[in-house]
């Protein structure tokens, strides 16, 4: 990847432009399910948002995406990966597979399990599947994925 990127904490007022960004991502995969809704899809993030358990992606020196690892309520040493969103530009060219890979690092490191789920029929999948994640269950909309600890 050519891109020089970083992650940092996320502030409150990261709130709005993450919102921004899931709409967009999000739009192609809810409209194929028929579950797009433009308030909704921001809401829920903004309902959910966890200042303190997300990171602000910048690729050269840019906002381009988010990515939240909650710590699970069921699981003592689990996380579930959320909120990860990459601006439509930048996917495909390595900069998710990075941040990935960083995060997973970091949870084998604590031996930690990660959770997550993802729209029946995204491409970001197979991203997942190739990071070790298999499914664990899956409904009409959402296919929830874990991954062990050195999974890959």
């Amino acid at each position: 990847m050519e891109q020089s990127w970083t992650m940092r904490p996320a502030e409150p007022a990261d709130v709005e432009p993450i919102a921004e960004l899931r709409a967009v991502v999000m739009r192609p995969d809810l409209e194929r399910l028929g579950r797009y809704d433009a308030h909704r899809v921001r809401q829920r993030l903004r309902d959910g948002f966890s200042a303190r358990h997300t990171s602000i992606i910048e690729a050269d020196g840019s906002f381009a995406g988010s990515v939240a690892l909650r710590p699970s309520e069921t699981d003592e040493n689990g996380h579930w990966l959320e909120h990860f969103y990459l601006a439509p530009a930048l996917q495909g060219r390595g900069l998710g597979a990075a941040v990935l890979h960083t995060l997973l690092t970091r949870t084998d490191a604590d031996n930690a399990l990660v959770r997550l789920n993802v729209l029946q029929g995204s491409p970001a999948r197979r991203l997942y599947e190739r990071h070790g994640f298999t499914i664990e269950s899956q409904d009409p909309v959402d296919i929830f994925m874990v991954r062990r600890p050195n999974s890959v």
